[in-house]
């Protein structure tokens, strides 16, 4: 039965002589939303290329509902996870529709011609994002906001149950970082989509997602539900800035509220 429930063992990934993940064991839940966290350079990024096979890892394994990822064929991975890369590469002058068309590329066949089955996945792809009416113009003359959501769309366009953001919300405002997490909620809530993203606002995760992963010098600092793992002696630990940990006033969730500079000198 897939779950969709992605897991690391033992993992390692080296840049050189420095060791960015080590040994790292780690359950990434299936059907829920989990948001990877942690300082600068902790790994986050490149635990989540690791997860969806961009880079090899030099110990350990990433498996797919116990399947190691590295012996399925490309195809088939592509067919079942999908990835939006931190600051992907736009091909020059295309338009938005046939940007998000080419997240249908795993599901072509040779000789198979664009089907309606096709279109209609592009079509509930732009709807689902709000780009419908972006259809027509070059995705590198939208705003930040909309084009991150052409984006969006495209990972939507795979049609695969596991999606990876990583860091969808970098250089955009705050009102379009609220719309990209919104959507991925209801992208969510309405299938049951198993997503796994890499943010760095603490409050949005812990608002945001069910399943909360907290990196610290490449290794595991905690992971669980936000309200057990996030309080200020992690932040403190992972973060090293001294907080209070209250309950967000709007949802109940975690929020912290770093204590003022003059406090902590004294």
């Amino acid at each position: 039965m897939s779950t969709n429930s992605l897991a690391t063992r033992g993992l390692a990934l080296h840049y050189g002589e420095r060791a960015v993940i080590d040994g790292l064991d780690l359950e990434l839940p299936g059907g829920a939303v989990t948001a990877i966290v942690g300082p600068n350079a902790c790994g986050k990024s490149t635990l989540l290329k690791t997860l969806s096979r961009l880079l090899q890892p030099s110990d350990g394994a990433v498996t797919l509902d116990g399947a190691d990822i590295h012996r399925m064929s490309a195809r088939a991975l592509a067919l079942r996870l999908g990835l939006l890369p931190q600051q992907p590469i736009t091909p020059e002058a295309i338009t938005v529709e046939a940007l998000v068309r080419l997240g249908r590329y795993p599901h072509q066949r040779l000789l198979r011609p664009w089907s309606a089955e096709d279109q209609s996945a592009v079509d509930e792809a732009l709807r689902r994002t709000g780009t419908t009416e972006l259809r027509d113009r070059q995705v590198d003359r939208l705003s930040g906001g909309q084009r991150q959501r052409v984006w969006i769309a495209l990972a939507l366009a795979q049609d695969t149950d596991l999606l990876l953001l990583d860091e969808p919300t970098t250089f955009l405002d705050l009102r379009h970082q609220l719309d990209v997490l919104d959507l991925v909620a209801e992208l969510h809530a309405d299938s049951g989509r198993t997503v796994i993203m890499v943010l760095h606002d603490l409050g949005q995760a812990a608002r945001y997602a069910d399943h909360l992963v907290v990196l610290h010098d490449g290794r595991l600092a905690a992971a669980g539900p936000p309200a057990d793992v996030l309080d200020a002696d992690l932040v403190r630990t992972v973060f090293g800035v001294d907080c209070r940990v209250i309950p967000d006033p709007e949802t109940g969730t975690p929020l912290v509220i770093p204590t003022r500079r003059g406090a902590r000198s004294r």
